[in-house]
């Protein structure tokens, strides 16, 4: 028998495998036109299936479209069978208790876990099941009253812009109880067991509640809401030290939260004045301050380029001119600004009409007066900010959201309350600002707008996300005094436990900057 030839039989091998790469060759072909036709085809309506479901989606940034898709489209028909109400019978210390060494266990299982905990890891939630008269009534109550803009308060703006400005716990809790696929914040999750959680979110929509319910029917309200959260094993276990409640109206819930003045606040501003909130009540260690919803629309990119060479005035100011408190200022710059050539002081109102005028003015001018109001601060900053306007902030008194983050000095302008109203000072201080400074200040406020907007889905960096990255600062000192009071002795010290400070001063920078 004859042997093999090695050089015939090396020649079919590469043969063979020259076959196998292209077979192999073909298929990955044939796979990836397949992939173009079905997937990138103009008849395919979803050309971005593999990629997060929302991603591609435009974010909605308007309260009133928002809270009416959540309603028609997300929201239960019907209350859920049982909520965290608890039983009037329930032995309510054993349950502190027993919930206390579960989040003690938990807890010290994820520091042994986790080598980054808790710097590194996201904030976990616990939502209240609250009953309906706390959440989705008022929410149904809004939303079928908003075109009643014949509703307004004793300073004739309209209750239900009023709302849409302070509705931040629409917007935070709309974000925490969406399904975690249509989710895009990574920093914060909500949990389903109570003895999982970092913090306690309290449903309550005070702003609601305060504007829509006549005077005697809020109070009573109130007085449910804290009942219902006071009255729970987790609220007790803490004293409420890791419960967030949203009161970002300075009348909202004004009657009875001294009584949850432990609690983690989400505010409008500080107010240190003393006019809106008691010492002790709130301060920046224990409590957040969020940003107002901008009452106009963004201008974008786009909108800024295009609108440039309009911005023909060199400062603007359209509102109340008469305010209560620190606010007195406002009539005293009136004086000292009206009549000064490319300058415009308007009175008027957050009607639809009067967001029609701010935005227009803001949009053609490059500074926006941002003065104090009743309170410290006012929506009106944020409208500058938006509006690509630069804020010429006077209101010694104000704090600021996400300060903690955020430079505001690289956006806005600070000028302290007495230089303000000294003869001439002001428009000469703008008017010496370079057109370079103008130039980067405008280009900032074009970056640091996204920060500002609430959304659904809420994004990455926007106020929703900065909120929870500010809340994460504060965790580990929640859960150091949580746990320090459940084991120092009450009163066995005098402690003063009030922030005895002096008033704010704005250090005006120099007419150069």
């Amino acid at each position: 028998m004859r042997g093999r030839n090695p050089s015939s039989s090396m020649s079919a091998q590469i043969q063979r495998s020259n076959r196998s790469l292209l077979l192999f060759t073909l298929s990955l072909l044939a796979i990836s036109i397949l992939f173009i036709l079905v997937f990138l085809s103009p008849s395919n309506p979803n050309p971005t299936s593999f990629h997060h479901p929302i991603s591609s989606l435009k974010p909605e940034t308007s309260f009133v479209i928002s809270l009416e898709h959540f309603l028609t489209h997300k929201a239960p028909k019907s209350p859920p069978s049982r909520d965290d109400t608890v039983p009037a019978a329930g032995d309510v210390e054993e349950s502190s208790r027993k919930l206390d060494e579960a989040l003690s266990e938990a807890e010290m299982g994820r520091v042994v876990r986790d080598p980054y905990y808790p710097l590194g890891s996201p904030i976990r939630v616990y939502v209240y099941e609250m009953p309906w008269k706390f959440t989705f009534d008022l929410l149904w109550l809004f939303r079928n009253s908003y075109r009643e803009t014949s509703n307004l308060t004793s300073n004739g703006s309209p209750v239900h812009r009023l709302i849409e400005q302070h509705s931040i716990d629409y917007w935070l809790w709309a974000d925490l109880i969406a399904p975690e696929s249509e989710r895009l914040l990574k920093g914060v999750v909500r949990v389903y067991r109570q003895e999982e959680a970092d913090l306690f979110y309290i449903p309550f929509f005070t702003t609601i509640s305060f504007f829509l319910l006549e005077k005697q029917q809020c109070k009573s309200l109130y007085r449910e809401a804290l009942k219902w959260v006071t009255d729970q094993p987790a609220w007790k276990r803490s004293e409420g030290r890791d419960h967030i409640l949203p009161v970002h109206h300075p009348w909202s819930f004004k009657t009875v939260r001294k009584s949850m003045k432990k609690a983690i606040w989400l505010l409008p501003d500080m107010d240190s004045t003393g006019n809106w909130y008691k010492p002790g009540q709130v301060y920046l260690e224990k409590d957040l301050i969020l940003p107002y919803v901008p009452n106009v629309d963004l201008c974008d990119s786009k909108c800024l380029s295009d609108g440039q060479s309009k911005r023909n005035v060199l400062l603007f100011f359209r509102g109340r001119l008469k305010r209560n408190a620190g606010g007195k200022i406002r009539a005293k710059l009136v004086g000292e600004l009206s009549g000064a050539d490319d300058v415009i002081i308007e009175e008027g109102t957050a009607g639809e009409g009067g967001k029609a005028a701010a935005q227009n003015g803001m949009r053609k001018s490059t500074f926006c007066l941002n003065p104090a109001g009743d309170t410290p601060s006012s929506a009106r900053l944020f409208d500058a900010i938006v509006s690509g306007c630069i804020p010429v902030i006077v209101s010694d008194e104000l704090e600021l959201p996400f300060e903690g983050i955020l430079d505001y000095r690289k956006i806005a302008l600070f000028v302290s309350s007495s230089d303000a109203l000294k003869a001439g000072w002001l428009l000469t201080y703008l008017r010496s600002v370079s057109a370079a400074d103008i130039r980067r200040l405008q280009q900032n406020l074009a970056k640091f707008s996204r920060h500002f907007l609430y959304s659904s889905p809420a994004l990455p960096m926007g106020p929703e996300d900065l909120a929870w990255k500010m809340i994460a600062g504060k965790l580990v000192n929640i859960k150091l005094h949580t746990r320090r009071s459940q084991r120092v002795v009450k009163e066995s010290r005098s402690v003063c436990s009030c922030e005895c400070r002096p008033s704010n001063l704005t250090n005006s920078p120099p007419p150069s900057l």
